[in-house]
């Protein structure tokens, strides 16, 4: 829960309640306990409302000798006992009211169908994702701008994320555009190869991409209000400075040694805001794919892709680690089982948590899962040799024998 101060009665004013008054304040600061913490209220039962009475009524130390209310520093003095005990309830409050996992997946928007049938074709596409990318998270596990460098050393390679000096990396939700971007890419081949076998001689996808912001507002499953589009502005502009460099390890050179093979490259190239509506909405904008996205998913080997296709509703994934979780259950689970230590889960996906406060993130979405699931998987958390594991099972798939252990990794991030 956030932190949040609550207007709390004093216990003078709490003590000339009757009882019936007594319990209905205490539901209203239930529930508001509840809706700080983004949680539907729930009524709290008797004996929480017996002991919350006892609670607020009960004398501390401070009352056992009072200071006169007329002298200035008793005054004070009582002031300052009267914060303690608001803080002291406030505290025993939020223990009391009952805490349900806050879902992981959110509700689709209003107007989510009609988006599907307005959109042009490229909001029909498959929901695509870079390969390469998958398995560690190329983004800052917040929902506004990440600071810092994120590095993965990995087995085979070293991976560095690193945003703009003044604009930060690109979040979880920024990289919903990059999917986006390469979801057109992957569209447009798509109907390439098709009128290719057609004898049309069909030129290749242009390396600019040229949509309307409320296209890919409507494709990453948003709201069409205004504050949408400000952050579409600002999200262009992290996923612009975001770089992802990439050192391949122990590539042989021919002698009988050893060489190392950096490569470094932006999530989006230079972007340009074409037009603006009459309230000065960003409108249409121009995307320039980078060479290393265009390359993949156009010369790349059919039979051998670069880039997986997700769920839909995957946009809908409302937390930034139960984003990472998916992407990389997608691609080392696929249509079976995957299943990793949480040591490996914490330094694949980038999080600034400590390891205490990430594995308590990660038992509560998978609680969350059990009411509220992951597009596609179900989640398990066991307890391994070394440490906890979490098992990703695709949900119609057969669960096959443990493919990784705590200290195994499934795979590498080469490109």
């Amino acid at each position: 829960m956030a932190r949040q101060k609550l207007s709390l009665k004093t216990r003078e004013e709490f003590a000339d309640l009757s009882l019936h008054e007594k319990n209905a304040y205490l539901q209203e600061v239930a529930a508001q306990v509840s809706r700080a913490r983004d949680e539907e209220p729930k009524p709290l039962d008797k004996d929480s409302l017996a002991r919350l009475r006892r609670f607020y009524a009960r004398r501390s130390m401070a009352d056992l000798k009072a200071p006169d209310k007329n002298d200035p520093l008793g005054a004070a003095l009582l002031r300052l006992a009267e914060a303690i005990r608001s803080e002291e309830i406030q505290k025993y409050v939020q223990h009391e009211v009952p805490s349900t996992p806050r879902p992981i997946v959110r509700q689709a928007p209003v107007d989510d169908a009609q988006m599907m049938f307005f959109v042009p074709s490229v909001h029909d596409a498959p929901v695509k994702d870079d390969l390469n990318l998958m398995d560690i998270a190329p983004f800052a596990l917040s929902k506004t701008s990440g600071e810092g460098v994120i590095r993965y050393e990995l087995k085979d390679s070293i991976i560095t994320v690193e945003g703009g000096a003044s604009v930060g990396l690109a979040t979880a939700y920024d990289y919903d555009i990059f999917i986006n971007m390469v979801s057109h890419l992957a569209a447009a081949m798509r109907n390439f190869h098709i009128d290719d076998k057609k004898g049309l001689r069909p030129g290749l996808p242009a390396r600019l991409y040229s949509p309307n912001a409320s296209e890919i507002l409507k494709f990453c499953r948003r709201e069409l209000g205004g504050k949408q589009y400000e952050d579409l502005e600002r999200a262009l502009d992290r996923l612009q400075a975001t770089r992802i460099k990439i050192t391949n390890l122990d590539q042989g050179n021919g002698k009988g040694g050893k060489r190392r093979e950096v490569q470094s490259f932006p999530l989006i190239g230079r972007y340009k805001v074409v037009s603006r509506t009459t309230q000065d909405r960003i409108d249409q904008v121009e995307i320039e794919i980078p060479q290393w996205v265009y390359e993949g998913v156009v010369k790349a080997d059919r039979s051998a892709p670069s880039i997986l296709t997700l769920h839909p509703d995957y946009f809908l994934i409302a937390r930034p680690i139960a984003k990472f979780i998916y992407r990389l259950a997608r691609k080392a689970a696929g249509s079976t089982v995957a299943v990793y230590g949480f040591p490996e889960l914490h330094r694949r996906s980038g999080s600034k948590l400590p390891a205490h406060k990430f594995r308590q993130a990660i038992h509560e979405i998978v609680a969350a899962a059990k009411d509220n699931p992951l597009p596609d998987y179900d989640l398990v958390i066991e307890q391994g040799e070394k440490s906890e594991l979490l098992r990703m099972r695709y949900r119609d798939g057969k669960e096959k024998p443990n493919i990784s252990d705590s200290s195994t990794v499934l795979h590498s991030a080469v490109l």
